[in-house]
């Protein structure tokens, strides 16, 4: 059997009430809330995120290759999926591939991926906005999705099929450099969407060998074209698509869907996604009766948002620019250095002294316990949770959103380390808060983007 056996969608943790942006310009915005990648978060921290939660809840199952769609990558040129890779930690054999620049690359490299055979994760981002005031601002959203398709009795969804219809028309584009896409007139649109939908979910229920399915998400970014397929897939009603609450997350968005999606469907059920991006892309799966627990629902994600002002979120967007604490900004990443030291820079492994069994963060050749030399063996401490011991709230220290907060974290098992807190509002930190490592963005400077590992406050169960 084929299909998924793990999926974990990514919701940033900040949420901006869309009604902020008439109070600031008089109109535009309107109801609901939309998730904000904070400023030490992109595609790839995003992407990372996503991954880590789809393979803990994989039972150890590991992909055989790595594919990761985006529309808004960190780097051109250089491959993102490498970075994604080295955060997980992934044998080298391991082949890491972008494939990016279009809004539809997130859903066909996961009906490529159903359709090949191997285990292949499959990790789509996106980071998405529009001009103060316009439609694409007041719908969008920032996400990140991860599907891990394989074979094998284990999987949560069986791949039934999929209808696919192209076809070449201007609708939405943006060349490269670009800072925001652009869209002719929607009637347009909505009129070329049609026959393409009405093809590829006839096609799509062929090759699935069903009459119809019990759960139906469509998105797109063509909100007047997305409404009106529902009259050509004949249902009446269709998934909630998180615009509301989320936002459009563009190229991450189907597999969003199809995560919350498949946490709410009943073994048997059916479940497809639609996509409606240059043509209409359609994947159909059934949920098996194979128990899963997904251990980040995208309900409790909504759920624990928390808010960020629009002026922020304008600043983080880099449209307005406010005065910086006054400090030098960081100097760029030494490539050759972060070469050598990639599994402590990426991975965030420690090592242990096997004499006296003391963890060094970061990395050491020498016991601080014992002195012994080159006896050390790697701990991983991605996925270990620690406790903020002290902390400062430095208001002067450069950062595109000051204050910094600082802490010593000890955590369990062992191993102390001074960390930067991210996600979190000053007054929430105390000693004794429970945090968990994440993967973050520290700077960027002459074009070079610095990852590292931040932590952040628990918020649930750990």
């Amino acid at each position: 059997m084929r299909g998924i056996i793990a999926s974990s969608a990514y919701v940033p943790h900040r949420r901006l009430d869309r009604s902020e942006i008439a109070g600031v310009f008089g109109k535009g915005g309107g109801r609901g809330t939309r998730a904000v990648a904070s400023y030490d978060e992109d595609t790839t921290t995003m992407g990372v995120a996503a991954a880590r939660t789809a393979l803990a809840d994989a039972a150890g199952v590991a992909p055989d290759a790595l594919w990761f769609a985006t529309s808004t990558p960190a780097y051109l040129e250089k491959t993102n999926a490498t970075t994604i890779h080295a955060a997980l930690r992934l044998d080298a054999s391991v082949g890491a591939l972008d494939l990016g620049g279009a809004l539809r690359s997130g859903i066909g490299a996961l009906r490529t991926a159903l359709e090949g055979r191997g285990t292949t994760l499959v990790v789509s981002a996106d980071l998405r906005d529009g001009l103060p005031t316009g439609a694409d601002e007041a719908t969008a959203g920032d996400a990140a999705a991860a599907v891990l398709v394989g074979d094998g009795d284990d999987v949560v969804a069986e791949y039934l099929g999929a209808g696919v219809a192209t076809d070449e028309f201007l609708e939405r584009w943006r060349i490269p450099g670009a800072p925001r896409s652009r869209v002719w007139e929607e009637r347009f649109g909505e009129i070329a969407y049609a026959p393409l939908v009405k093809q590829a979910w006839a096609d799509a229920l062929e090759a699935a060998g069903v009459d119809s399915v019990d759960h139906l998400a469509v998105t797109g970014l063509h909100g007047r074209a997305v409404k009106r397929s529902a009259k050509v897939f004949g249902v009446d009603t269709l998934l909630d698509d998180l615009t509301s609450t989320v936002g459009n997350s563009g190229t991450a968005h189907p597999a969003v869907l199809l995560t919350s999606a498949l946490e709410g469907a009943a073994p048997g059920e059916t479940v497809a996604v639609a996509m409606l991006a240059d043509g209409v892309e359609i994947v159909i799966l059934r949920r098996t009766d194979v128990a899963h627990t997904w251990s980040a629902p995208v309900a409790d994600q909504i759920a624990a948002g928390a808010p960020v002002s629009y002026g922020q979120f304008l600043s983080w967007r880099g449209m307005v620019t406010v005065e910086p604490p006054n400090r030098p900004a960081p100097n760029r990443t030494s490539s050759s250095a972060a070469y050598r030291r990639d599994d402590w820079k990426y991975g965030f492994v420690g090592s242990r002294d096997r004499s006296s069994g003391m963890v060094h963060l970061p990395p050491a050749r020498v016991s601080e316990k014992g002195g012994a030399v080159d006896d050390m063996e790697p701990v991983p401490m991605a996925d270990a949770v620690g406790t903020v011991v002290s902390f400062t709230i430095d208001k002067l220290v450069y950062s595109p959103s000051p204050p910094v907060v600082f802490a010593v974290v000890d955590f369990d098992g062992g191993g102390r380390a001074p960390l930067e807190l991210t996600d979190v509002d000053p007054d929430e930190i105390e000693p004794g808060v429970r945090v968990e490592p994440t993967f973050r963005r520290l700077s960027t400077s002459d074009e070079i983007h610095n990852y590292f590992w931040k932590v952040r406050p628990v918020r649930g169960e750990r």
